[in-house]
């Protein structure tokens, strides 16, 4: 296992950036478990009400929101990783704790969370809609060429990376893909090898 000086690795990104892609060969690389935040949102769902915890409710409660303006969408968007904060800092906190290393991947991490000791964070970015466009087809063939959703997760990954210039985080580029694990391993210690 690479040796490297932080123990949670936080893995943001919109939408179609490719995450996932990057996230389990980094976790089998550096040896660890990788936690989504999807799964701490789901979680979160079935323990809370909409009166609870109204911004995390608010897609099925608001079917009609997909309607909505893409500039709205990503004020939302912005609005439910805000929300969310104080869970994934629960589990930041919890693996410092207990010296237990782990990556977190998701759409909702903001970038100003990596910026405490253990902890490291890359915000994969891909600011063309076309290519995210490609990016959804090539995952959920069935669901058509999905623009709107494609132009919010640019708009907000362009926020999220403007957000890890601001944190110091680094962004690096989603394409080529076949680079990605190497890049990232290369800024966070500990080369890949031509397995990941």
């Amino acid at each position: 296992m690479p040796v490297t000086s932080w123990k949670v690795l936080l893995l943001a990104g919109a939408s179609g950036t490719g995450k996932s892609r990057v996230g389990y060969p980094l976790a089998r690389h550096y040896g660890i478990p990788l936690v989504e935040v999807d799964d701490i949102v789901e979680a979160l769902l079935a323990m809370t009400t909409p009166g609870q915890q109204p911004l995390l409710h608010h897609w099925r409660t608001h079917p009609e929101a997909a309607g909505l303006p893409v500039d709205d969408i990503v004020e939302l968007q912005i609005a439910t990783a805000r929300a969310l904060v104080p869970a994934v800092d629960a589990v930041v906190s919890n693996h410092l704790e207990t010296d237990t290393p782990v990556i977190v991947e998701g759409d909702y991490l903001l970038p100003h969370l990596a910026v405490r000791e253990g902890v490291a964070g890359i915000v994969l970015h891909e600011p063309d809609p076309g290519q995210l466009v490609e990016n959804y087809l090539r995952r959920e063939p069935g669901a058509g060429e999905q623009r709107k959703r494609a132009e919010v997760s640019a708009r907000y990954g362009d926020w999220l990376a403007g957000r890890a210039v601001e944190a110091g985080v680094p962004v690096v580029a989603a394409r080529p893909w076949d680079g990605s694990v190497r890049r990232i391993t290369g800024l966070l210690g500990g080369e890949a090898s031509a397995a990941v």
